[in-house]
C-alpha cells in the first residue's frame, strides 16, 4: 500500500500550522506570567517600603498600578512611586 504524497504534504502543513498556533499562543502567556510575577514582586516591595517608611510616617498606596510600576521598573520604579507620593 502506497501513501499518496498529497496526504503526506497536508499532514506536514497541518503539523506546521499547529506548531505555529501553539507558539503564537505561548509567547503572550509567557509575557502575562512575567507581568503577573512582576506585579506580585512589586506589591511585596511596596509592602516592605511601607513597613520601613512607617517609622518616618511615610506610606505608599498599594494598588495594581503602583505594584506593576515597581515590578516592571524595579528599584527606579520604587523611587518613582516614592517621589510621586512625596509630591502629593
Amino acid at each position: 500500500m502506497q501513501i499518496p504524497w498529497e496526504l503526506v504534504l497536508s499532514f506536514a502543513i497541518g503539523l506546521a500550522l499547529l506548531g505555529l498556533i501553539g507558539y503564537l499562543l505561548l509567547v503572550p502567556m509567557r509575557f502575562m506570567w512575567r507581568l503577573l510575577a512582576g506585579g506580585v514582586m512589586g506589591a511585596l516591595a511596596l509592602l516592605v517600603m511601607n513597613l520601613l517608611g512607617s517609622l518616618a510616617g511615610f506610606r505608599v498606596e498599594i494598588n495594581p498600578f503602583t505594584a506593576m510600576a515597581v515590578g516592571f521598573l524595579g528599584l527606579p520604579g520604587a523611587a518613582l512611586v516614592a517621589a510621586l507620593q512625596l509630591l502629593m
